[in-house]
C-alpha cells in the first residue's frame, strides 16, 4: 500500500520537470504503479496535494517550536525561527510552490481562493500558537491581523527571490516582525 506522503513526493518529482498545471494524477499512479482509487484514499483532488505540501510546512513550524531554546527569545524572535523553518520545508520546490499558489488564484477558482484564505488562516493560527501568543481580544486580532500580513509579505518576498539565501530572508522577516504597529504587539 502507497502513503500520502510517497504519493505527494511522486506528485512534487514530477511537477518540477512538467509544471503543476501539467501534472495529472493519473501520471503520479502510473509512476508509482498504483489505481487512482489509491491516490483517491488519500487525496481527494489535485489542491489536496497543494495543501498536503503546506501542511508539511505547518509540521515543520510545529516541530521547530519543540526547541527549548525559542522559550528564552523574544516573541519577535521565536516567530522568525518558526517561519523560517516553514519556508526552509517549502524551499527544495520553491517554484513550484509558486505555481500551487498561481493555481489556486486562478479566476475560475473561487473555491481553491476560499480555501487559500483559510490556509493563510491556519498557518498564521498554527505560527502564533508555536510562538507563544496567549494576548486576547483586541490585541490578538490585532497580532493576526498584523501577522497575517507579515506572513503574506514575506512569502510573496520568497517567491519573488529566486535563491536560497536564509540571511536575506531573515532580514526581511525581521525588519517585517519589528516595524510598527506589530512592534507594539508583540511586546512580552
Amino acid at each position: 500500500m502507497t502513503g500520502s506522503a510517497q504519493i505527494l513526493d511522486t506528485a512534487l518529482q514530477i511537477a518540477e520537470r512538467s509544471g503543476w498545471e501539467r501534472l495529472r494524477l493519473f501520471d503520479v499512479a502510473a509512476t508509482l504503479d498504483i489505481g487512482l482509487d489509491e491516490i483517491a484514499r488519500h487525496y481527494r483532488d489535485k489542491d489536496a496535494l497543494v495543501e498536503a505540501w503546506f501542511d508539511r510546512a505547518d509540521a515543520a513550524l510545529l516541530a521547530r517550536a519543540r526547541d527549548t531554546a525559542l522559550a528564552a527569545m523574544a516573541p519577535a524572535g521565536r516567530l522568525e525561527e518558526l517561519m523560517v523553518a516553514w519556508f526552509a520545508t517549502l524551499a527544495p520546490h520553491r517554484t513550484l510552490t509558486g505555481e500551487m499558489l498561481c493555481y489556486k488564484l486562478e479566476l475560475g477558482h473561487l473555491h481553491l481562493q476560499a480555501q487559500g484564505l483559510m490556509r493563510i488562516s491556519r498557518t498564521v493560527q498554527w505560527w502564533r500558537e508555536a510562538a507563544g501568543r496567549n494576548n486576547a481580544y483586541f490585541s490578538r486580532i490585532g497580532e493576526e491581523c498584523a501577522l497575517s500580513a507579515v506572513y503574506l509579505c514575506t512569502l510573496s518576498h520568497w517567491l519573488r527571490h529566486r535563491r536560497d539565501d536564509e540571511a536575506a530572508l531573515r532580514a526581511y522577516l525581521r525588519r517585517r516582525l519589528h516595524g510598527l504597529p506589530l512592534a507594539c504587539l508583540l511586546r512580552p
